[in-house]
């Protein structure tokens, strides 16, 4: 025998597996984005989509959150037919609309209509980051601006959940007129003493921060929630420092005055209940009209 064959590389004889491997059906469990930890979907949904590990609050569409938010989740929804089409031709738009729509199963980034909170009766509009980031075309702010104009005339409280990337660049101007009517539409609703609570929601950046999201009486957030007008890049390069590493969360947005309460999830409605309670009748209307 020699040396050689001591070190010679051996064939073992495997042992089949006794348990075969299990297809695990798409969608039973999760990953968390941020601490990595997986969980199973049904538990995900029972905790509100929100991570049992690190407290991560995943995206909501409009329709969950509705359902997370409202009494019995019934919402009587305002302009359900209305949808963005084409206006400038610009593209490539009108095929992505009909992705867009099929993807998210919505007509356009924003639901809004009326129902209760609390037994509370509001108006709601909810912005959903599935459809097309969010972004605001001429669509989304006419339905806002309608909302709006429907607590003023029916009298009840207003609350928007905000999620966007900003104003929706296919549509150019009028796009961005929408951050002005929005905004009109709100200072005539809180000057006839319409009271006004703003959500936001991860992410809420671009042309819908720095509009009606941040007009609230009250301006509420979820924990983590990016929130700012320019991204992180954009602004270093801008003005060559670095950034704090928390900047643009709801959390640094608090520590420096622009919102009033970061608000967990799971205490959403209860918070919300808590300040209609505080402005109005469980009619509707605002205490001392």
């Amino acid at each position: 025998m020699q040396i050689k064959d001591l070190f010679s590389k051996k064939k073992y004889a495997t042992i089949p597996s006794e348990r075969p491997k299990r297809d695990i059906p798409e969608g039973l469990m999760n990953k968390c984005s941020k601490c990595g930890t997986i969980q199973y979907s049904k538990e995900l949904e029972k905790n509100l989509k929100v991570c049992s590990s690190c407290g991560h609050h995943y995206r909501l569409n409009a329709w969950e959150r509705i359902g997370m938010t409202l009494d019995d989740g019934h919402l009587t929804e305002y302009d359900a037919a209305m949808e963005s089409v084409d206006p400038l031709s610009f593209p490539g738009y009108a095929g992505k609309l009909e992705q867009q729509k099929a993807k998210s199963n919505l007509r356009d980034s924003v639901v809004t209509g009326d129902g209760k909170i609390g037994g509370f009766p509001v108006v709601v509009a909810v912005m959903s980051f599935d459809f097309f980031t969010g972004s605001m075309g001429s669509v989304a702010g006419e339905k806002i601006t309608r909302a709006i104009e429907a607590a003023h005339e029916k009298k009840l409280p207003l609350i928007i959940f905000s999620t966007s990337s900003g104003a929706r660049m296919q549509e150019s101007i009028l796009s961005l007129m929408q951050m002005a009517k929005t905004s009109a539409a709100l200072a005539k609703f809180q000057g006839a003493g319409g009271l006004y609570i703003s959500v936001f929601t991860d992410p809420t950046t671009g042309g819908v921060s720095a509009s009606f999201a941040s007009l609230g009486d009250y301006n509420l957030a979820e924990p983590g929630a990016l929130i700012g007008f320019a991204g992180r890049i954009v602004i270093e390069q801008t003005i060559r420092q670095k950034l704090p590493d928390n900047f643009q969360t709801a959390e640094f947005n608090l520590q420096h005055g622009q919102l009033d309460k970061v608000v967990h999830r799971k205490d959403m409605k209860a918070t919300l209940t808590k300040l209609l309670d505080m402005h109005c009748e469980k009619e509707g209307s605002f205490h001392g009209e």
